[in-house]
């Protein structure tokens, strides 16, 4: 592996890090202005918005530039937010800001590796970078749930630091934590090392761009391989987007942990994706990705084991057999969704597709279950529905697939 990939690797992780930090903090911060319960979700909803939005223009803009540079300019982004919500503004406006970075930043960040590597090491790094990826938001979330703890408030802040109305909260030093992780991975992203890959310049028209990115999609969904991976990573990451929450929620309803506990409680998560990504990125192929389907109906059967667990230990060990056949199943699917992409289109514009279908399931999901929480629905039902609905959703992708095998041999 190259020197720079490590490099990306670094800020990728710091940067998520504190992403996922920062939504503990935010949903702190929602709990003590004693707003609407539906409105933890959106949250969520605010940070992915700007991926969907801007799916059409983050490609062209990524290939555009040297894609160190659009990481730069994505993790300001991210201090700026941390600012804002230091100064006092509305947490849901905060972190929009903070996914307007990320949506800007994904494209670079993906399409550099895609340029960086040959082909045949995308699944090693992608079971390398996916796995630091799936760990910073697990630890991430773990390290909400620290700056969220009574333990915080006991450090004392100089006077020097604190501005803006925050007179009601007493989450200033993890916004603090949460500023300096983001300023470290701008100072790293000044390093990031250029590629060298240039792409013929294109229309920065809105409505010429809108159109080429409608073509983009077709043509991956269209592909045989490339279409199935999409399908796959956009049914997880929305399921996966809100199962983070019902967790959370979970953790809290059933096993009677606060906030900071039950955020501790998804890092042993971590134990598993690393071991999955590690056992995908030795053992998995590029041309044999597609043999992991059927894990993902396995998950989908796990996923309502969580209402037959009463105990701290019984929910850990369920997490993290969930975290190893998450890990082994979605480095595979989505180092096969980069290959197809990078192939039939550009490394940028391929990751801005695939972040616009993925991000856009999120968004779906994320605003059925605020809706579900504003209407009352029961967590018991909430979770078994999730599970019939993945593993249903992967049991036909998987006979869609073998069906469709059986008729070209024919």
């Amino acid at each position: 592996m190259l020197r720079a990939f490590y490099l990306i690797l670094a800020v990728q992780f710091i940067s998520t890090l504190a992403d996922s930090a920062f939504l503990i903090v935010a949903i702190a911060r929602v709990m003590e202005l004693a707003a609407a319960a539906w409105l933890v979700p959106v949250l969520k909803i605010s940070f992915t918005l700007f991926y969907v939005l801007l799916a059409p223009f983050v490609g062209p803009l990524a290939d555009a530039f040297p894609k160190g540079r659009v990481m730069l300019a994505s993790n300001i982004l991210k201090v700026l937010a941390m600012i804002l919500l230091l100064g006092g503004a509305d947490p849901v406006v905060a972190i929009g800001i903070a996914g307007l970075g990320a949506a800007i930043y994904a494209p670079a960040k993906y399409g550099l590796i895609t340029e960086l590597l040959p082909a045949r090491e995308l699944v090693r790094a992608n079971g390398f970078f996916e796995g630091t990826t799936v760990c910073a938001v697990i630890f991430g979330t773990v390290l909400g749930g620290l700056l969220v703890s009574p333990l915080m408030p006991r450090i004392r802040i100089p006077a020097q630091l604190q501005w803006g109305d925050l007179s009601d909260t007493v989450l200033v030093p993890g916004m603090l934590v949460l500023l300096t992780l983001h300023i470290v991975s701008t100072g790293l992203s000044v390093a990031v090392a250029d590629s060298g890959a240039r792409y013929d310049a294109h229309s920065i028209h809105p409505a010429q761009l809108l159109r080429q990115f409608i073509r983009e999609n077709l043509i991956l969904w269209r592909d045989p391989m490339g279409g199935l991976s999409m399908t796959v990573t956009t049914l997880l990451w929305g399921v996966g987007a809100t199962l983070q929450l019902i967790v959370l929620r979970w953790a809290h309803e059933s096993l009677g942990l606060p906030l900071a506990q039950a955020a501790y409680l998804q890092g042993v998560t971590a134990l598993g994706v690393i071991a999955g990504a590690m056992l995908a990125s030795r053992y998995v192929v590029l041309e044999r990705a597609h043999r992991a389907l059927p894990l993902g109906g396995v998950i989908g059967a796990l996923i309502p084991v969580m209402l037959l667990v009463h105990s701290v230990a019984g929910a850990a060990a369920l997490l993290v057999v969930v975290g190893a056949l998450a890990g082994y199943f979605v480095v595979p699917m989505n180092a096969l969704l980069q290959h197809r992409g990078c192939t039939l289109l550009t490394a940028g514009r391929s990751i801005a597709v695939q972040g616009f279908n993925e991000n856009g399931g999120m968004l779906l999901m994320l605003a059925a279950y605020s809706g579900a929480i504003a209407l009352g629905v029961p967590l018991a039902s909430l979770v078994i529905l999730f599970g019939i609905m993945v593993a249903a959703g992967m049991t036909f992708i998987w006979l869609q697939k073998r069906w469709s095998r059986s008729g070209s041999v024919r």
